[in-house]
């Protein structure tokens, strides 16, 4: 009789797990964190991309804004080692060997996004000012070998250099060095513009990113983005100088990640092209002018659009130890550096 009892009980428990699953509803084991319908854990990844986010135990967001493409457009310079400073960066490397990890940690976290998100297209644009051909071979081989869209574009600075005002707001004259960082960004700004149709991610070739970042950022740009609906800009680095001084700020839920509101950010970011369409104006007068700080256009872009970033952070800034602009806190830098480090073999 117990038996019988037993495989009824299991009987009636199936149908209400099909049931439950048929009008999209969770249910949860308290006992162990079991959700049967989805036949996962609540540790475990719960959210479909363009479908839906959950978290326990705020349950679901409906996902009204779907991203479609991610287009990743890649600043590299091996040549300079900072733009505007003669300190060494942090573990004292080559500037090469921050663009090669910095570069194998993007394809890393792309292609371990695609295995939740198989039907986003990711593309990979490099931008390369005057990297000599050595390590543009290295970096050929990385993208040939990563199985994802890619193109190498070498920038030719006379494209821009009647374009860009010769003196900065100091009144002072602007360095070769940053003439061509802003040919950069420019060539960057007008290839999003040619070529992008839903999320581009401008990334400096010294952010080394851990390897869930991108499916992070999207994970949590889908949801953010249903909740408030509207499009909003993400900065994968919890900078040091967040934390300077005490600002009034808001707290959103992503999908792994706590985001914090911020108005200052570095070049570093991800946004859809609605809104570099909306303030291509400030984007470009940031390419023609050097204001101090250089991302002032942007900042005042912020005062109007949201900006998050993430708590703890995604992406390691590598510059000098002490910069209020590099290290994140509370960050393991020297994992993220090492699980980068054998790019040749990934």
């Amino acid at each position: 009789m117990k038996i019988q009892n037993l495989r009824k009980k299991q009987f009636i428990k199936k149908i209400f797990i099909k049931i439950c699953r048929i009008l999209g509803y969770e249910i949860i084991d308290h006992n162990n964190l079991y959700i049967p319908t989805s036949d996962k854990f609540a540790t475990e990844e719960l959210s479909k991309p363009g479908k839906r986010s959950i978290s326990v135990p705020l349950g679901e967001v409906k996902i009204t804004r779907q991203v479609k493409n991610l287009d990743i457009i890649i600043k590299t310079c091996t040549g300079v080692k900072l733009v505007s400073q003669s300190k060494e960066r942090v573990f004292e490397h080559n500037k090469s060997e921050y663009t090669f990890r910095s570069i194998n940690s993007v394809i890393r976290s792309v292609n371990y996004a695609k295995k939740e998100m198989p039907n986003i297209v990711f593309n990979i644009f490099v931008i390369d000012h005057s990297s000599c051909s050595e390590d543009l071979s290295t970096i050929k081989n990385l993208l040939e070998n990563s199985n994802i869209s890619f193109k190498i574009i070498n920038l030719n600075i006379d494209e821009f250099s009647s374009k860009i005002n010769k003196k900065n707001t100091k009144g002072e004259n602007v360095t070769e060095n940053m003439i061509a960082t802003m040919s950069s960004i420019y060539k960057s700004f007008l290839l999003a513009k040619e070529k992008c149709n839903d999320l581009v991610y401008f990334v400096e070739d010294d952010y080394v990113h851990q390897i869930e970042t991108i499916k992070e950022m999207i994970f949590s740009y889908e949801r953010i983005s249903s909740q408030i609906n509207r499009d909003f800009i993400i900065c994968p680095s919890d900078y040091p100088f967040l934390y300077n001084k005490v600002d009034k700020t808001e707290i959103y839920l992503g999908n792994k990640r706590h985001w914090r509101k911020t108005e200052e950010t570095l070049l570093t970011f991800m946004i859809s092209m609605n809104l570099l369409n909306k303030h291509w104006n400030l984007f470009e007068k940031m390419c023609q002018f050097e204001n101090s700080p250089f991302e002032e256009p942007l900042h005042k872009i912020y005062q109007n659009e949201l900006c998050l970033s993430p708590i703890p952070s995604l992406a390691m800034h590598c510059t000098n130890v002490n910069s209020v602009f590099g290290l994140p806190p509370n960050y393991d830098w020297k994992k993220v550096w090492e699980e980068n480090k054998n790019y040749k073999n990934d």
